[in-house]
This record gives structure tokens, sequence and C-alpha cells, in this order.
């Protein structure tokens, strides 16, 4: 099982991956954003967003589906994808392969998420970045909402919201 969690920029979903896979007995965690840095270290003329090369999207499928079969475990993904193509060109190749993919959507209403990108100290060089990309999110909501299972964390931190999700993973993954 593949545990996908995505949501907004800076809205909290490394920092609940983190609480998650320290619950998940065999879990491991894999953030895609470093195919992108390789990438960009490949294609050094690659600009813009790495989510718009096709090579990003098949190695985060790839990547995911080899840690996944080669360590066991559930694997513990935290990635703000915003594209539905994006999403269903990734889930497809997962899904293709015959790993589950549970999709869930960290929400956070919008003054809180605005609080957690200020007051963020560990990577407060993306908060301009991070603010500019909220009304894409809220955009996106509209299909993420059909995509996955969204959760609200506004009021609850991220260990809570770990737990909540670990005790509905549990059963899953053991029967898969």
């Amino acid at each position: 099982m593949i545990i996908w969690l995505n949501g907004p920029f800076g809205g909290g979903k490394t920092t609940t991956a983190n609480e998650l896979v320290g619950l998940l007995p065999g879990a491991h965690f894999f953030d895609p954003e470093m195919v992108g840095y390789f990438l960009r270290h490949v294609l050094p003329d690659a600009q813009g967003d790495f989510q718009d090369l096709p090579a990003w999207r098949a190695l985060a499928a790839e990547t995911a589906l080899q840690v996944h079969a080669h360590y066991g475990g559930p694997l513990v993904v935290a990635m703000t994808v915003l594209c539905k193509d994006y999403h269903d060109e990734i889930f497809t190749a997962i899904r293709a392969r015959g790993v589950g993919v549970r999709h869930v959507v960290l929400d956070v209403e919008h003054d809180e998420h605005v609080r957690r990108i200020e007051s963020d100290e560990i990577e407060a060089g993306a908060k301009e970045w991070r603010l500019r990309h909220i009304p894409r999110y809220r955009e996106a909501l509209s299909w993420l909402r059909d995509a996955g299972e969204v959760v609200d964390t506004t009021h609850e931190p991220a260990a809570a919201i770990a737990a909540r999700l670990a005790k509905g993973l549990i059963p899953t993954i053991s029967t898969s």
C-alpha cells in the first residue's frame, strides 16, 4: 500500500507523513521532490515546476513502486499534486502494477494555512512561493475531493491526524 498525502504547499504533509511513518510498522517515507532535484541536476536547462517534466511524473511513480517493492511495508508519500492530469498519470502507473494507493488530501482552512506558512522556520525561504500557490490549491479542491479522502487538519496537530490515519490504515495495509 502506498499512502499519498496531498494538500496545499506548507499545509503540514511532510510533518504528518513523518508522524505516520512512526506509527505504521515497517513504513518508509518518500518525498518525490527529491526526484525533481535529481532531474534539475541532470537537466540543468529544465526551468519552472519539475512536475511539468514527463520524466518527473514517470520517475515519481517508478521510484515509489521500487521502494515499495524492495523494502516492503507501507510507503508514505508527501507531495502536492494540483494538476489532475499529472495525478491521474502517476496514480494510474502505480495501480497498473497492482499496488494500492490511498490518496489522502490534508486540507486546512485559509487563515490557518497562511499562519502555518508564515510561522514555518524550517522552510522559511519557501514562504512567498507557498503563499502564491494557495489560490491554485483552492481551485484544485474541486477535483481533489473526488480523487481522494479529504481530511480537515485545521484544528488538529499533525500527530493527531497521523494517529487517526494510522487507525484507519492498519487494517487496510494488513490485508494487502
